[in-house]
């Protein structure tokens, strides 16, 4: 089913709720977890021609999770599950790197820079395949910086400033007493070029280390932030800028990624389009409503306007205006009423109730995920939270349906297809079958997280859903996913990572 079909005919219509956006109904996390709720009741009511459920295998997943929660987490004091734990690879404090390369910067400043570096380094974050690796180095290949910053003295003073901020950082974690080599991110084994069969002898004085997929995207798109590729204001690299987004190009993204024909990273030519696309939103915005084009304009938006430092976030509402403002920006996904609506698809069984109750008769079956515009949302939590501001509504946000949540519930027998060779398949993000076991995962993250927390001893509030996810049902699928199939997940999907 192709992105923009008509759904499938969703529940009667009964109230409407008037809203200036047609499509505010979709872009509420309480809608995200009212269509999935529909659809699951439907698998257990037998309808499903995919799958049907095993509830009774949702304790042994549960103690999967709570087992690793308490290995990688033995105080239990758990950090969000954010972008931000990517940048904690391998012990080093890049956050204390950028801290220190911020210093001097007035708050708002400093919130503004943080949150630039999340919304591209979200957007980066596509499947990297399984053989593409980043080696860390203190300098990037002046190919990936702007034009304007490849030549002179600028250059050379901002990544001479670069390298010894990321030196003193991590002299400051070797130093830490009990530093674990992966910060519990569960990321893949971190290893130096030399120590692979065959690799060449490290060419730096110091050993670099390699990162692999979510982390080596992670990692790349840190020092490609800090080396200023995604500034077009000269003297300031620590900043995005929609008119550098826009020249961006995939030569620049295969510079930053270090891709060769022996190091191969699928979809560069996605991951530029998605942030020139970013770049001409971002300048469109500032042009209606003024102030600067760059992501780090939301801070002034929704705390800024509103007192700054102590000013309260709702986080369903952060998630409203990404799925609103960054809708334009998705290469795939679906169409609604002709607008674009992200990560959003058509099921029979999604109905047309919202997350208040009611019945929207603008969606009936559509079912929403945001999948991505979530994960930017908790990778956001920290920076605004590190400004002063506070976060409310923490648990409005839903589980994100995607390979490593939906694929535990698959592999821990939770969720059960009917037809084994439904694994064997490869499925566009449209098909039903993706959408029900998106759907499924969803609304059983709920209740795996009430499980979790009852086996750790904890309340919803002190082990919110963001904290069980890093805790974590994330690193569980992961986990399982290597011990099965050397960590290919258990559902092929292609898509281009823009929305799942």
């Amino acid at each position: 089913m192709s992105p923009g079909v008509t759904p499938a005919p969703g529940a009667a219509a009964g109230k409407v709720a008037s809203t200036r956006d047609p499509l505010a109904a979709l872009r509420d996390p309480g809608t995200v977890r009212a269509r999935c709720r529909a659809i699951t009741r439907a698998v257990e009511q037998g309808l499903s021609g995919h799958f049907r459920l095993d509830r009774s295998r949702l304790d042994d997943a549960a103690q999967r999770v709570a087992r690793l929660t308490r290995e990688r987490f033995p105080d239990l004091k758990i950090p969000y599950h954010s972008r931000w734990r990517h940048f904690e690879a391998g012990g080093v404090d890049r956050k204390g790197e950028l801290d220190t390369l911020l210093a001097g910067r007035n708050p708002a400043e400093v919130a503004r820079a943080r949150i630039d570096l999340t919304v591209v380094s979200v957007l980066l974050d596509a499947g990297a395949g399984p053989q593409w690796r980043y080696t860390e180095r203190a300098q990037i290949d002046t190919l990936a910086l702007p034009v304007h910053r490849q030549h002179g003295d600028d250059l050379l003073a901002m990544l001479g400033q670069a390298a010894g901020a990321k030196a003193a950082a991590e002299a400051a974690a070797a130093s830490a007493p009990g530093t674990p080599a992966d910060m519990g991110t569960g990321g893949e084994t971190i290893a130096t070029p030399g120590e692979e069969a065959g690799a060449p002898p490290a060419a730096e004085a110091e050993p670099a280390r390699s990162y692999t997929r979510s982390e080596g995207l992670g990692v790349a798109s840190f020092r490609a932030f800090v080396a200023g590729v995604f500034s077009a204001t000269p003297g300031d690299p620590l900043r995005v800028d929609a008119l550098a987004l826009e020249r961006l190009d995939a030569a620049a993204l295969r510079a930053v990624f270090q891709v060769s024909p022996s190091n191969p990273l699928v979809g560069l030519e996605g991951r530029a389009a998605l942030l020139a696309a970013l770049g001409g939103v971002l300048r469109a915005q500032a042009q209606a409503q003024g102030g600067e084009p760059r992501p780090g304009r939301l801070w002034d938006r929704l705390v800024g306007s509103h007192g700054g430092p102590g000013a309260t976030l709702d986080a369903g509402a952060l998630l409203r205006t990404l799925a609103r403002d960054y809708a334009p920006i998705w290469r795939s996904g679906s169409h609604v009423l002709g607008l674009p609506a992200g990560d959003v698809w058509p099921h029979r069984w999604a109905g047309a109730e919202t997350g208040d109750g009611r019945r929207d008769g603008v969606t009936p079956g559509w079912v929403p995920f945001h999948k991505l515009s979530q994960w930017l949302t908790y990778s956001l939590l920290e920076p605004f939270e590190w400004s002063g501001a506070r976060v409310s509504g923490l648990d409005a946000l839903t589980g994100l349906p995607e390979y490593r949540n939906g694929g535990l519930l698959l592999d821990c027998g939770v969720i059960v297809p009917r037809a084994e060779r439904d694994l064997a398949r490869t499925w566009k993000p449209a098909d039903e079958f993706v959408v029900e076991w998106r759907a499924l995962t969803v609304t059983l993250l709920d209740e795996l997280a009430e499980r979790v927390r009852a086996l750790l001893g904890v309340t919803a509030q002190q082990l919110p859903l963001a904290c069980v996810l890093e805790g974590g049902t994330w690193a569980a699928g992961r986990q399982i996913a290597q011990a099965l199939r050397g960590g290919l997940p258990p559902v092929t999907i292609d898509s281009d990572g823009t929305v799942f």
